[in-house]
């Protein structure tokens, strides 16, 4: 069985003395490096102090916990010499200056899935590498479509810690070998599986969602019996990391589509940060991602932190989420008896 290649040595062989393609292959490095003190911080649980606690700020809709302010500290550190000229991150309300007049912007969500901390579910790092616009002296470099991305990546820190990694060319998983505190290549040119019968959603929220992701978790729950003709299993762990990384190894689609809670219009994922990188990700691995109405990567940010509806995964199943938000009434695959005004439905 041939050795896996680090990933150091993946990167020198992807940029093959190509300069431009060497300050990405460097501030990768500089991530995973991050990464992996990340990773040494989460395993140690609560003998690193009570990394759940509140640090009385927001962050978003969310309260800013200890794991997320330390996790950002390190990413910081980890890229002062680094060609970035900018950071942009979930825990920082402005882009951080780094290296102004370097090539490259990193965006990130430097722990996603916080709130499970102290749960020991699977949290991770999420990361996209920008080319930077004015000297990184503003957020210009933010705002670019999801196409503009020179690399994308996730960290999953759980029973082993896992960097799921798209240059544009494939997507790769890597594992952390901890003895060598080196990331290893398991996983080359990752293919999510056409169709599923998995769905990732958080159902508490069934009586906020539009008709069109009712329609789609209903027919769901009819499985066999109803309209897909097959049955269906749920998942959701509230970590987008575990569930994205799930449905890239094994197939499945993730929705966390916006609601009609207050707030929540727009969904929860930061587009820049979040829904742009998984979607590079899952595209690069065969999938599609969508908001419902547009496809995530044509997505042009106008503020830093701006949510998208997010819809992603393999793609018969998002194309079909996506017929439904056009046009609810109009799948004409659908039987009648379970049709919107059909004999279970007025």
């Amino acid at each position: 069985m041939e050795e896996p290649i680090d990933l150091g040595t993946f990167l020198d062989l992807w940029a093959k003395g190509d300069p431009a393609r060497g300050d990405i292959a460097v501030t990768v490095v500089r991530l995973s490096d991050a990464c992996c003190r990340i990773g040494n911080l989460v395993a140690l649980g609560s003998i690193a102090g009570a990394l759940g606690s509140e640090t009385g700020r927001q962050s978003g809709f969310d309260r800013q916990k200890e794991i997320d302010v330390r996790a950002n500290d390190l990413i910081v550190a980890s890229l002062k010499d680094a060609p970035v000229a900018s950071l942009a991150s979930e825990e920082l309300e402005w882009a951080l200056p780094i290296n102004p007049g370097a090539p490259l912007a990193v965006a990130v969500d430097p722990i996603d899935g916080s709130s499970n901390i102290d749960a020991n579910v699977s949290i991770g790092t999420i990361f996209t590498i920008l080319p930077a616009r004015a000297n990184g002296v503003d957020t210009s470099s933010f705002q670019q479509q999801g196409h503009a991305q020179l690399a994308a990546g996730f960290v999953v820190y759980g029973p082993f810690t896992s960097l799921v990694l798209t240059l544009g060319e494939g997507t790769h998983i890597f594992t952390l070998q901890r003895a060598s505190g080196q990331f290893l290549l398991t996983k080359r040119s990752v293919q999510i599986p056409v169709a599923t019968r998995e769905y990732a959603i958080n159902a508490s929220n069934y009586r906020f969602w539009g008709e069109s992701v009712r329609t789609y978790i209903d027919d769901c729950l009819r499985g066999r019996d109803g309209p897909r003709g097959k049955d269906f299993n749920m998942r959701w762990t509230a970590s987008p990391v575990a569930d994205i990384y799930r449905l890239l190894t094994g197939g499945g689609i993730f929705l966390y589509p916006g609601d009609m809670r207050e707030n929540y219009a727009h969904g929860r994922l930061r587009l820049v940060y979040e829904a742009a990188p998984f979607a590079w990700i899952i595209e690069q691995a065969g999938g599609a991602a969508s908001s419902g109405q547009e496809r995530i990567l044509d997505l042009v940010p106008t503020s830093l932190h701006q949510r998208t509806p997010f819809i992603a995964g393999s793609r018969t199943e998002v194309d079909y989420v996506v017929r439904l938000h056009r046009d609810p009434h109009g799948l004409g695959e659908r039987s009648p008896l379970f049709g919107r005004r059909g004999l279970f439905r007025t």
